[in-house]
């Protein structure tokens, strides 16, 4: 289906040109048809020559109803502007025309309606509207002249509707669901039924949605789908569609402006950078205004930069992408004052004099679909599905200046500014204290902040550095122990002449190795510290291994301390070290045997 809104001046026969395409009644309440005027929103469709399907959202033209107007318009991709040939332009042509400009809506037709009243006047009628036009995505637009009442000019109508909606873009029906909700009612045995234009995206039986209301956001689920007063199991883009949400949400807790979203999908934001895209500059604007987004209308604060960039802070949060068009007025206004599109849904902080100057020529040069290249660097690192999230356009190739690790993107000088930033704390700590086991993670995390955390590994890994132990150090065996060097020498030569005499513990302490310096021995590769603080030298299983294999195999603990010439203090916690490293196998409490041939 293809949905398109009606445009035009009050009492220029845009619902009567709606009755006279589809047969329906647009006008839903007995007071529009009392009075002739259309008020709300009204909803109808019909069947194309070609086949096609096309539902029409008929707006209200009257001044006093702008806000229902800019509903109708805010979700649709296309408009069929109508003005009355026996009165020409009017001056809520101007709004309508207006509305379609500032929502950046580029397709559709106009349809100049009681062409027999003053079938003179047509073509001078039609300049006119040109001329209006030039300035909107309609100024080329297809033009017919019919006479709803007499049934004239309307096959034409359907077949130039018929090859216009032909020319529009295809919606993607996989994108993420946003469905601008337009009506809210309960139907008795049914429950609450929001209707609305899904303009992307597919919405099925069974989905678990999330609503976004004024004041709460909850999670429902699609009891049941109609579209065209049809019951469908799933509807896709474009089309009017009727969801009927499973009981918990009461059809007076759903109002116009309320939106259904694919879960966790969209970004809710309160805050945005935009480009004035038409209207009054943003220096003549007052501070206080309406912004109109697909059927919402939201109270915000704007922050001009310059004349045509400012940044909006609404009263509450909307699920918001880059590129999405808004209209806004003054509060209480019957006129479009601009037309703005966002360029930034997750603006900087402006706390400094001269930033708003910054940020304006920073917007200046900003593409309106984003440039992921611009938001990584202003992060330093980003997750690629954040930068979906936010509408960025063209994720398919990581940008240069980009470095990806899995779906973190990083800006390479950044990254390479936090290689160097933690490579020279590493080593100032080695060269301040020799003893210590590196740089603590935690320590890193501070210095490179937090936005750094996630790629932590990744830094250390391209900084040349290493993990041990939870701390981050340089890479191998670090010679030189500093104020421990001259004690880890005596054992190293101690040992050296006998390597299974290991020193008593009060030998350490005699000189000066507590548990600190003996930890840095060892992970400088100096020392093998045991069980029951038996230290040895690092050589010193491969050594015990040759001679465990003159034994005959298996062999007992008291054996293998005879061939090794050492006590039990050092035998015991030797072997279940070779048994851990799987050279040895302990077969029962007195015997074990090799596993593997000896070392060397």
């Amino acid at each position: 289906m293809f949905v398109v809104a009606t445009a035009g001046h009050v009492d220029h026969g845009k619902s009567t040109l709606v009755r006279a395409l589809t047969g329906m009644e647009p006008d839903r309440w007995a007071e529009e048809r009392r009075r002739g005027l259309t008020i709300d929103l009204g909803f109808a469709w019909t069947r194309l020559p070609s086949g096609r399907d096309v539902a029409f959202v008929d707006v209200p033209g009257h001044e006093r109803f702008l806000g229902n107007m800019l509903a109708g318009l805010g979700p649709v991709p296309a408009v069929c502007f109508v003005v009355a040939v026996d009165e020409g332009w009017q001056e809520q042509s101007s709004d309508h025309r207006d509305a379609i400009a500032a929502f950046g809506i580029e397709h559709g037709l106009v349809v100049l309606t009681r062409s027999d009243r003053a079938p003179e006047r047509a073509d001078e009628v039609l300049a006119r509207v040109r001329a209006e036009l030039a300035g909107t995505g309609l100024h080329t637009a297809p033009a017919v002249s019919v006479s709803a009442v007499a049934g004239t000019g309307l096959d034409e109508l359907r077949r130039v509707l018929d090859r216009t909606l032909e020319s529009l873009p295809r919606p993607d029906p996989t994108a993420r669901v946003r469905l601008w909700i337009d009506r809210s009612f309960s139907i008795s045995g049914a429950g609450t039924v929001v209707t609305g234009t899904l303009t992307a995206g597919t919405i099925s039986q069974g989905d678990r949605l999330r609503m976004h209301g004024q004041h709460d956001v909850r999670a429902v689920s699609v009891r049941a789908l109609h579209s065209r007063n049809q019951a469908v199991r799933s509807v896709g883009p474009t089309n009017r569609v009727a969801v009927n949400l499973r009981s918990g949400v009461p059809a007076d807790a759903v109002h116009r402006g309320d939106v259904l979203l694919s879960e966790d999908s969209w970004p809710l934001v309160d805050t945005i950078d935009v480009r004035r895209t038409m209207g009054t500059p943003f220096g003549d604007v007052p501070r206080e205004l309406i912004a109109h987004i697909g059927t919402a209308a939201v109270p915000c604060r704007l922050r001009s930069f310059d004349g045509d960039h400012a940044r909006l802070v609404f009263e509450r949060q909307l699920p918001l992408e880059l590129g999405d068009r808004l209209v806004l007025r003054t509060t209480g206004s019957r006129s479009v004052s601009a037309g703005v599109q966002i360029l930034d849904v997750d603006p900087p902080a402006l706390n400094r004099r001269g930033d708003s100057a910054k940020r304006a020529q920073s917007l200046a040069v900003m593409p309106a679909d984003g440039d992921a290249l611009i938001e990584v660097a202003r992060r330093g690192a980003v997750r690629a599905e954040a930068l979906r999230r936010m509408g960025v356009a063209s994720l398919e190739k990581v940008p240069d200046q980009v470095q990806a690790f899995g779906d973190w993107w990083v800006h390479r000088p950044v990254f390479e500014a936090w290689q160097r930033r933690l490579r020279l704390s590493v080593q100032e700590l080695a060269t301040k204290d020799p003893l210590s086991a590196g740089l603590s993670r935690g320590a890193a995390r501070e210095l490179l902040g937090p936005e750094a955390e996630a790629l932590l590994d990744a830094v250390v890994r391209e900084a040349g550095l290493e993990h041990d132990g939870g701390f981050i150090r340089l890479p191998g065996p670090r010679r030189d122990l500093g104020p421990a060097e001259a004690a880890v020498r005596a054992v190293e030569s101690g040992l050296g002449s006998q390597p299974f005499a290991a020193p008593e513990a009060h030998d350490l302490k005699d000189l000066g190795l507590g548990e600190r310096e003996l930890a840095a021995a060892e992970r400088s590769g100096r020392l093998l510290r045991l069980a029951g603080g038996v230290v040895l030298l690092p050589q010193a299983p491969a050594m015990a291994m040759r001679e465990l294999a003159r034994l005959p195999q298996p062999f007992t603990t008291s054996e293998a301390r005879q061939t090794l010439g050492t006590t039990r203090r050092v035998a015991v916690p030797l072997l279940e070290h070779l048994d851990g490293l799987g050279w040895t196998r302990r077969l029962d409490s007195g015997h074990r045997t090799l596993l593997r041939p000896a070392q060397g």
